[in-house]
């Protein structure tokens, strides 16, 4: 029994190591997040053409924003075309669509065993719009319940350009749409972390940023050349980015134009969303080890850009060896109360366990506190307020358990990837968004106007349709 107990204590050691290992590594990327940030590239007329893609399910509560914010964007026109992709939908999305002006593509399972999601109908769309890499430049994707800042394509456009023949993939800042609740909250932290002290902080380093799954824009050159989109995991942004860093294509980040997403208040929303990311996570990280490792070996990566990509592509292991370590902690203490094994000496007095566990606590309120209140004053204008850190600490420790058990789940599922579970969309508003200032809301307000009483009343003359026909 002293051999197991030496074996468990040593496996918990070796992961506590490897977790701290990762926290250290996040440290040391943070630092390069505190830069002034700065556009790092110049500004250019409006030229690259933009083929834009919404994909859309039974997102009639929403569509009706992000078309019109396409259409009142700060860009000609005549430069860009954008396209709802109605998939599978048992709603009016494609009808409320098509009253407000869009480019409607729809598509169905060809059979009701038929993989679905937006990998799928990002393909058919491609497909559907043959010889796009002739009529345009870059393809952007969006999903239906993002809002948008007006000037992204003109910011695109010009950091494409004075990039050109060096960059495939440019990634814009990910916000979000709402911060209430518990659920909401830890979504906007790390959203708000991630944005500029890993993705700023990498692009500062010289290393590809990650590809957030909207708000991100693709040469249709390296597009075509990669036949369309075959991305079809259940995160196919991860794998799009995997697959052109093993490429050796360029991904860049944006820091200075923004999408904002609407993240789940709820707490099974919120574990059913990142149970499917981490399914997609492990699969894909499973899948692209051995190409990353070739990739190396025929020099198309870097050293330091092989070290980054796999350190991402295994981020979560942290969260499976927090779980075991819990199971054998609980197998220990088990041992101990039964008398199979001898105590490990009581209860340690909170000065020695404050001094072991004192490095990991610094970590911790560094990362998520700390962190969070610089990026939150630097990006969104927030200053530090004490009433908010209780609410904060309490929506990090519920969460950290959620994403756990997203993670043991997505690991035990990861070969599932054929069914998409859709994230439910609702919020509708520009002011508590920050999307744009306030002189700018009132501006737009008047422009968009007419097309939110259209849309209004579409879904009010579908309602009463419904209600007819019923």
């Amino acid at each position: 029994m002293e051999t197991v107990t030496v074996v468990i204590r040593s496996l918990m050691s070796v992961m506590s190591a490897w977790i701290v290992f990762m926290l250290i590594y996040q440290l040391v990327i943070s630092f390069f997040g505190f830069k002034r940030d700065t556009k790092d590239y110049q500004d250019f007329d409006p030229k690259l053409r933009f083929l834009v893609l919404v994909p859309a399910h039974n997102e009639e509560a929403v569509i009706g924003d992000i078309i019109n914010n396409l259409k009142h964007m700060e860009y000609p026109p005549e430069l860009y075309d954008f396209y709802i992709l109605a998939d599978n939908c048992t709603d009016q999305t494609a009808t409320v669509a098509r009253e407000l002006g869009a480019k409607v593509i729809e598509t169905q399972k060809e059979h009701p065993d038929s993989p679905t999601g937006k990998p799928i109908v990002l393909q058919k769309a491609l497909q559907v719009l043959e010889g796009y890499q002739e009529q345009y430049d870059l393809v952007m994707f969006f999903d239906a319940d993002n809002l948008i800042d007006p000037n992204m394509f003109q910011e695109v456009n010009s950091q494409f350009l004075s990039n050109e023949g060096k960059v495939d993939i440019i990634q814009c800042y990910l916000g979000s749409k709402n911060k209430q609740g518990l659920i909401a909250l830890f979504y906007y932290m790390t959203y708000t972390i991630t944005n500029r002290f890993f993705q700023y902080a990498k692009s500062n380093l010289g290393l590809n940023s990650v590809v957030g799954g909207t708000g991100f824009a693709v040469d249709t050159r390296y597009l075509h050349q990669r036949g369309g989109w075959n991305s079809m995991s259940l995160t196919e942004d991860f794998e799009l980015q995997i697959e052109a860093t093993c490429d050796g294509q360029r991904i860049l980040w944006n820091h200075n134009v923004r999408i904002y997403d609407e993240k789940p208040v709820k707490v099974f929303a919120s574990l059913r969303q990142r149970t499917r990311w981490a399914q997609g996570h492990w699969f894909v990280a499973f899948k692209n080890t051995g190409r990353l490792f070739r990739a190396l070996k025929h020099k198309q990566v870097s050293a330091k850009e092989f070290l980054s990509t796999l350190l991402y592509m295994y981020s979560l292991v942290p969260y499976i060896f927090l779980m075991i370590q819990f199971l054998l902690s609980s197998i220990l203490m088990i041992l101990e109360w039964t008398g199979v094994m001898p105590s490990s000496g009581g209860v340690v007095p909170l000065d020695n366990w404050v001094a072991v566990n004192l490095p990991n606590i610094l970590l911790f309120l560094y990362s998520f506190i700390f962190l969070f209140y610089v990026g939150d004053r630097l990006d969104n204008g927030n200053r530090f307020t004490l009433r908010t850190l209780i609410p904060m600490i309490v929506s990090v420790l519920l969460n950290t358990v959620l994403v756990t058990i997203a993670q043991v789940l997505g690991l035990i599922k990861h070969r599932q990837q054929s069914n998409w579970d859709k994230t439910e969309h609702s919020i509708k508003c520009l002011e508590d968004t920050g999307l744009i200032g306030q002189e700018d809301i009132s501006q737009a307000k008047v422009a968009m106007a007419k097309d939110t009483k259209e849309t209004e009343g579409l879904l009010e003359l579908v309602a009463e349709h419904s209600e007819k026909t019923a």
